[in-house]
């Protein structure tokens, strides 16, 4: 079973409403076991255009990814973020297959 990623792209436009965001979609990635393999870190645009954040969240399946994102928990804690930034997720599955070399 391949894993599944979240990859998030973000410009947070009001900051007190974002942190409630986080504050409350803890419980939700929890439960799907959610894991954060970048979050807001350092970054460099080499092609296109970017937001002023970025994450990706791994989690045990694609299926767990999708379940999370659709969960009640994640859209309660959602609500907070619609007013607070303007974001782009994506919703991968993951790749096992032959690799360069």
């Amino acid at each position: 079973m391949n894993k599944g990623y979240w990859i998030v792209h973000v410009d947070i436009t009001a900051m007190e409403q974002f942190k409630k965001y986080v504050e409350t979609n803890g419980e939700s990635l929890k439960k799907y076991g959610a894991r954060f393999l970048a979050r807001a870190g350092q970054y460099q645009v080499l092609e296109g255009s970017a937001r002023s954040r970025n994450t990706i969240v791994e989690f045990p399946s694609y299926q767990a990814a999708l379940d999370c994102w659709h969960s009640a928990e994640y859209q309660a804690a959602r609500q907070h973020r619609l007013s607070a930034a303007e974001i782009d997720i994506v919703i991968v599955e993951g790749y096992d297959g032959p690799q360069p070399g």
